[in-house]
Parts: structure tokens; C-alpha cells; sequence
């Protein structure tokens, strides 16, 4: 059986799957799918059939589901389904449908993998799926990354027929008398997918007709080309790059040393949601400090040579984040609170750690953000400093001047969390009782 030895040697080459392993199978009951599952039971796999029903396409959606159940049956496999209120799903989350059905089948087909002991999850792209994935990458705009097309293996997710073309997988199903269902909505050129599938690649096989094979080569070539391309990318982003706390921070002069400045941008702060004019931008604007962008989810300032990049924070009017009572010494927002006889105590001389002469902290003690105005009296000094300017002495950009935390008593400023006690509760040697406040890494 040559389609079958193809799939069984691209499995081994590409190391997906240990042979006779249990694995889950997406089976809609079209010609893809039903292929996937007869090959990997065929070979020995040990096949869980597992079928979403998107609830989109009325009776037709059932027909799928019946169909896929009796394929199940005949190929031994075991069968298990689910039903999805896609539609309801896709406006909770302010999606279109197809983004939605992807989401809800991949997170139940995890689920499955979980339940039922699986080595991984196989789907059935085969060859055409890849030249539809590059051509549609190259539709929307993509790095070299998207012109790889999609990989055997993504985490537990493996696609053993992308060895194999979408004829091949139909002669197959003839020559095994396995029946399949079509998907309407496939035979239609309205979505961009299927416009590339029955417009656009046949005019380009009209073209050349080995334009299959050329994209497979294509492939081939430059995913060797991005296994060079992102060795050298992790090498300027260990230059370049460094993180502290919760902050990414960017040395622009090391970036624009780099020999193409916008593109490594580009693969360091794409992951974080910023787009390609966001990148642009930074790489032509950043070194004017206290510029500012934003993603969806991080914000990039721009400080002196650097751009600095935080996760965005929502925080409502009320800045405080804990509250601690007298006697209290449970572990709260990262900070721990620990009692001490001062004859006993040792002093610790970490930035995550300060200590207080009990006797002179006036309970509740509050942690909270930074607020304009705020003024406090700095370890081994005797007049009061404001807190902005504290920041400015340090050299604080927009961005941990807003992430910074002021552990407060009912009176004062105790503690700039990390950075600087107050010295109006120093300990002295006239201290009988300490309390230790600890910042948990």
C-alpha cells in the first residue's frame, strides 16, 4: 500500500508518533479526515475518532455526524463527539466563526488527549492545505516564518499526510471503498481559503502544472532557511535584550547595530501584539524618550536608549493592593510579613527584604501604587524627598515608575518594595521587637 508506507515513513522521518501509541484523530466524515483515520488504524495506532458538531450548517451538520460515527465503526475505532454553540462562542469573544470553531476543537480535542491517555492529537492538512497556507500568508503580509507553511508537529498537534496530496488521499479512500462527506460551504469561493482553493491554485497549476511539487521544494528550502534565520535572530536578542521583573528592556543601539534593524524589532515585539506599523514606528521614532506604543495586551516606552516593554496593568481608581492588620503574617500579593525579637535577628541586606522597629509602625500597613504628591524621609537622611523625585534621581522610566509599589503604615511611607526603607522606623539599639517585610521572588 504505497499511500500508507509514504505516511509511515514521513512519521518516523519526522518523528511524530511512537508506533502502536494511542492517538486522538479530528474526524469530521469528510475525505481528509476519514483518510487520516483509516491510514493511522491501518498502521497500528490505536485511533480515538473525535467529532465536533459546530452546530452551523443545519441537518447537514448532523448527516456529518452520523457519517463520521459509522466510519468509526467499521475502522474499529473508538468514537467520541461533542456539540458547540459556535455562534454564541464567536460573540463572547468577538471573533469571526471559523477563529471560534478552531478555538473550541483544539481545546476539546486537548481535553480528550488528556482523558483518554494519548500520545497526540493528529489532524488530516495534507500537501494543498500548505500551498493554501503560504498563498494565504502571502495574502496578509508574513515573515519567513509563514512561508515555511505548517509544521509536522506543533506542541501535541502532528499532521502525518503533508506528505501527500489531496488526490492521493481520494484515490486512497476509492481503492479502500470508504466513503466521505463534503462540507457544502467547501464548494463555495466566498471565504479566502476556499478562493485560493478553486480560483486561485488551479489557474497556477495551469501555469505549471508541477507548481505542487516546485511548493514543496519551496517549502523544503526555506525551512532550512528560518532554522539559520532564527539561530542568528536568538543570538542579536541575547545582545540586545534583557529582562527585569515583569519588563522587557530593548537596547536600541544594540538593535540598530544589528544589519537589519526593523526586522529583528520586528520578531521581538510581533509576539507581544504590536504591529508591523507599531515596529516601523519604534524602529525610526523610539529614540525619542518617553515615546509610547501599545498592543493589545504590553505598552512600549521608550527611556533614554532603551525601549521598555511591560504588560498593560488594569487597575481600577482604588490604587491599594493589600491591607495587613496588627499581628498578621500571611503571604499576601507577593509580600510576607515575619515578627522578631531584636536581640535575637540578624539583619538581612537584600533589596527584597526590609525591617522595621515594630514599636514604631503604625498598623494597618497598606501596599499600594505611587501617587503624585507622595513624599517620604530615605534611609539615612533627615529631610523628606518626594517620591517622583526619588525616581527621577534613579532614573525611572514612565513605565516602573507606574509599576512601583510603596508599602505604607497608617502615617508614612515605609518602603519603596525593592529599592528604599524610610528612616523613620530604622532600627536602632534601643529596638526590642522587629518586623521583617519580605518581597517573594
Amino acid at each position: 500500500m504505497k499511500f500508507a508506507s509514504r505516511i509511515e515513513a514521513y512519521i518516523a522521518q519526522e518523528k511524530l508518533l511512537v508506533p502502536g501509541s494511542r492517538v486522538i484523530v479530528g474526524l469530521s466524515g469528510g475525505a481528509d479526515s476519514v483518510a487520516l483515520l483509516a491510514v493511522l488504524t491501518h498502521l497500528g495506532y490505536a485511533c480515538v475518532a473525535c467529532h465536533c458538531n459546530f452546530t452551523l450548517r443545519g441537518d447537514e451538520s448532523y448527516r456529518d455526524r452520523n457519517h463520521a460515527k459509522e466510519v468509526a465503526k467499521q475502522l474499529q475505532a473508538t468514537f467520541v463527539e461533542t456539540t458547540f454553540d459556535t455562534t454564541a462562542h464567536a460573540r463572547a469573544e468577538g471573533i469571526s466563526i471559523e477563529m471560534a470553531a478552531r478555538q473550541l476543537r483544539y481545546e476539546w480535542f486537548e481535553q480528550m488527549r488528556i482523558e483518554h491517555n494519548a500520545q497526540a492529537i493528529a489532524v488530516a492538512h495534507h500537501r494543498d492545505d500548505n500551498a493554501e497556507t503560504i498563498l494565504l500568508n502571502l495574502t496578509r503580509g508574513t515573515g519567513l516564518a509563514g512561508l515555511t507553511g505548517m509544521s509536522p508537529r506543533n506542541g501535541d498537534i502532528v499532521r502525518p499526510m503533508l506528505c501527500v496530496s489531496r488526490d492521493e488521499v481520494v484515490e486512497y479512500l476509492t481503492q479502500q471503498q470508504l466513503p466521505y462527506v463534503t462540507d457544502s460551504t467547501n464548494l463555495e469561493a466566498i471565504y479566502t481559503r476556499n478562493k485560493l482553493r478553486l480560483e486561485v491554485i488551479p489557474m497556477l497549476r495551469e501555469i505549471n502544472p508541477a507548481f505542487d511539487n516546485c511548493i514543496e521544494r519551496t517549502i523544503g528550502y526555506l525551512r532550512g532557511s528560518e532554522k539559520f534565520y532564527r539561530a542568528t535572530i536568538d543570538e542579536w536578542k541575547a545582545r540586545c535584550c534583557r529582562e527585569e521583573k515583569e519588563n522587557l528592556h530593548i537596547n536600541l543601539s544594540a538593535v540598530h547595530s544589528s544589519p537589519a534593524p526593523t526586522t529583528l524589532l520586528f520578531e521581538i515585539t510581533s509576539p507581544l501584539g504590536f504591529n508591523a506599523s507599531q515596529i516601523e514606528a519604534m524602529a525610526t521614532e523610539a529614540l525619542a524618550s518617553g515615546r509610547q506604543f501599545m498592543s493589545p495586551t504590553h505598552r512600549a516606552v521608550s527611556h533614554r536608549d532603551e525601549l521598555i516593554i511591560g504588560p498593560i496593568t488594569h487597575t481600577t481608581h482604588d490604587d491599594t493592593l493589600a491591607t495587613w492588620s496588627d499581628g498578621e503574617s500571611t503571604t499576601q500579593c507577593n509580600i510576607s510579613l515575619s515578627y522578631h525579637q531584636a536581640k535575637d535577628y540578624e539583619i538581612v541586606h537584600s533589596n527584597n527584604t526590609a525591617c522595621f522597629d515594630l514599636d514604631k509602625v503604625k498598623f494597618p500597613l497598606t501596599l499600594r501604587r505611587w501617587r503624585v504628591g507622595d513624599t517620604f524621609i530615605p534611609f539615612g537622611m533627615r529631610g523628606r524627598k518626594k517620591v517622583s523625585d526619588y525616581f527621577s534621581d534613579h532614573k525611572y522610566s514612565l513605565l516602573q515608575k507606574e509599576q512601583a509599589l510603596l508599602l505604607c503604615d497608617s502615617e508614612k511611607i515605609l518602603w519603596i518594595v525593592g529599592e528604599r526603607a524610610c528612616n523613620q522606623a530604622r532600627i536602632t539599639d534601643h529596638t526590642t521587637h522587629v518586623i521583617e517585610v519580605t518581597l517573594q521572588a
